[in-house]
């Protein structure tokens, strides 16, 4: 259960906010933004923030979401894990199998040369903060320097991503929760 309460749908105080971040998430008020929503001026900044790391950048959606997936295994992240891998990733183009492969993906040959450089980076950033100059060189050889630093940004937000998710242990949508 969650640590702080879940903001209720229908918070009318909220509903121009709530409006928002629905209107931006496909009509759905998802768990992380109803606990976000505890704090306004942060689930409106945490929304639009991540918003431009997921949409607005040149990287494509599957490396994103193979990205997201690696960082939730690391991070221990079922919350982030269950609800990026059976709608976002396949949509994005992963198949069920890399999906499944990724806790173990150096014994994996589902990943391409590319989606490997970007599982390592994703390893890098999330275990030891820097990663290496190999991961780096491998980075180079898929990836420009903006899709470089959009990729280190977006895998550094969800770092964040699943840290907050796992100390305010958010829910899974569908678990039961307290609301107010």
């Amino acid at each position: 259960m969650a640590r702080v309460p879940l903001i209720r749908e229908d918070d009318a105080t909220l509903a121009p906010l709530i409006d928002h971040l629905k209107a931006e998430r496909g009509g759905r008020l998802i768990n992380l933004y109803k606990v976000l929503l505890n704090s306004p001026p942060l689930a409106g900044a945490w929304l639009d923030f991540n918003s431009a790391v997921r949409y607005r950048t040149s990287v494509p959606a599957m490396f994103n979401e193979l990205a997201i997936l690696r960082v939730s295994v690391l991070n221990g992240a079922d919350y982030q894990f269950k609800v990026h891998g059976p709608t976002h990733a396949l949509k994005a183009g992963l198949t069920e199998a890399q999906v499944a492969a990724i806790a173990d993906w150096h014994g994996s040959d589902l990943f391409s040369e590319a989606q490997r450089a970007v599982l390592a980076w994703a390893d890098g950033i999330t275990r030891d903060i820097e990663p290496g100059d190999s991961a780096c060189a491998a980075m180079r050889q898929h990836f420009d320097d903006r899709q470089l630093v959009e990729l280190t940004v977006l895998i550094s937000a969800y770092n964040m991503h699943t840290r907050v998710a796992r100390a305010l242990r958010i829910d899974i949508e569908g678990a039961p929760a307290a609301t107010r």
